[in-house]
């Protein structure tokens, strides 16, 4: 009997919040149209409304008026949300004369304290704002919207970085692992969840309704994603798993339609095809290392046949890679002879003639290798962000695979290359410290044999 009064208790706990928090927002209301008049939200601008939630301190008026601005700021036009946007960098920064005092006091006196102060007088007024719109009744998903917008004007507006750096250093906190919660999705999973599966796969199309079943329903088949208390059926990000009997190197084979299912208890293989960020506003904020990390747990404990943890993953910036090395002056990976062989790349249809493919697998296989091996970014990292990604998280690039991917999106950001990147649990610490620290690149064997030995090599992770 207390247990059923207990569970009736929980189950009953979310209405009894949101009808506490809507009647809070209505006497909220029902205060300010007393203090201020009934045509508040449309009095002013948007950043004159901010101001306003800045300087209240009651918990029911800051709820309203978290509301009425977050209500404005979706019912106004570009033009004026990118004015609040605006406002935000230059209206809602520090307080300088409060800095000033607090670096004097700290200066005079030494104590915790002062320094303490001189910490919240350096923290941007636009930080409180924001944590008070998210009070608002949807205000977090509001927010994650408004940070999406803001990305969209940073390259003609560079002074909202400001603005973006402080969307960041929030969400980090209020997105961080302890809030969110793993959920498997499968094809009996809400329609309201798998419309949005279909929609925010960005690593291979989801075509229709009969190629998300294939992904979902078959015993060989999983997904899963992570959701935030705030956000109600909307994942942060999935991930696509195959079980499988061995390591692939197409993705053709494991979204064939008409392919026969394994059995689950007959593979040993868990092959992470496809990872899917679903929210813009939330770009920077990590998710997808403890996806994988809390994934493999809950596989191992679910089919303790599955031995290796692998990805399938695409090479999206490796054709413009090799296209720039093919017209440099002094390539830095390619002799006149790959030269010609790679002008075959330029040819209509060339993926579709076995003989060039042929013809292609090695020099594409080494360039491929110094791409991921020597290749760096301006920061001097591995110029694959996925690899960047999976590297990070402390997996090993285990193998490289010519023509894993045919498609036409394949075949423009890879001429058909994938790779494996395996999470080896005994290995993942120290590659991601390796990794970390010195930024040596943890490849398996065949990998670095891979790369030409008449170019200079890079320190490599030693590997079985």
């Amino acid at each position: 009997m207390k247990l059923s009064r207990s569970v009736s208790r929980l189950e009953s706990a979310p209405a009894f919040l949101g009808d506490l928090i809507d009647t809070l927002t209505e006497r909220g209301r029902s205060l300010l149209r007393q203090k201020v008049g009934p045509a508040l939200p449309s009095t002013g601008t948007l950043a004159d409304l901010g101001e306003l939630l800045l300087s209240r301190r009651g918990e029911a008026s800051g709820v309203a008026l978290a509301q009425a601005l977050v209500t404005g700021y979706a019912a106004a036009d570009p033009g004026k949300r990118l004015e609040f946007l605006t406002a935000l960098a230059d209206r809602f920064g520090p307080d300088r004369r409060r800095i000033e005092l607090a670096i004097d006091a700290a200066r005079k006196d030494e104590a915790p304290d002062a320094f303490e102060d001189l910490h919240a007088a350096a923290e941007p007024r636009r930080q409180e704002l924001i944590r008070r719109l998210n009070l608002a009744p949807g205000g977090t998903s509001a927010l994650v919207r408004m940070r999406e917008e803001l990305l969209g004007h940073l390259s003609d507006h560079p002074g909202l970085r400001r603005v973006d750096a402080d969307f960041g250093h929030l969400f980090s906190s209020w997105f961080n692992r302890g809030f969110l919660v793993l959920r498997r999705i499968g094809w009996t999973t809400s329609a309201n969840i798998l419309e949005k599966i279909i929609r925010y796969e960005a690593v291979h199309a989801i075509h229709n309704w009969d190629d998300l079943r294939n992904r979902l329903e078959p015993e060989d088949r999983r997904c899963y994603g992570f959701f935030h208390p705030q956000l109600v059926d909307e994942p942060l990000i999935f991930v696509e798993v195959a079980l499988t009997r061995t390591i692939p190197g197409a993705i053709g084979p494991l979204l064939d339609i008409a392919r026969s299912p394994t059995p689950a208890s007959e593979t040993t293989t868990a092959v992470f095809y496809s990872i899917s960020n679903t929210q813009k506003g939330l770009g920077g904020v990590s998710f997808g290392n403890f996806l994988i990390k809390q994934v493999v747990e809950d596989l191992k404990r679910e089919l303790p046949n599955l031995k290796i943890f692998v990805t399938l993953s695409p090479v999206p910036g490796f054709a413009a890679w090799l296209a720039r090395e093919r017209k440099a002056e002094a390539p830095a990976c390619l002799d006149s002879a790959a030269q010609e062989v790679f002008a075959t790349l330029d040819e209509p249809g060339w993926h579709e003639d076995p003989a060039k493919l042929e013809k292609l697998k090695e020099p594409l296989l080494q360039a491929a290798a110094y791409y991921f091996l020597k290749a760096k970014d301006s920061k001097g990292r591995p110029i694959d962000p996925v690899a960047r990604f999976h590297l990070g998280n402390g997996a090993r690039l285990e193998r490289l695979n010519a023509f894993g991917d045919l498609s036409p999106k394949g075949l423009k950001q890879s001429h058909g290359l994938m790779v494996n990147y395996l999470y080896a649990l005994d290995e993942i610490e120290a590659n991601h410290e390796a990794f970390a620290e010195n930024g040596k690149v943890a490849a398996s064997a065949p990998v670095r044999k891979t790369l030409r030995a008449d170019l200079p090599s890079r320190d490599l992770v030693p590997s079985p």
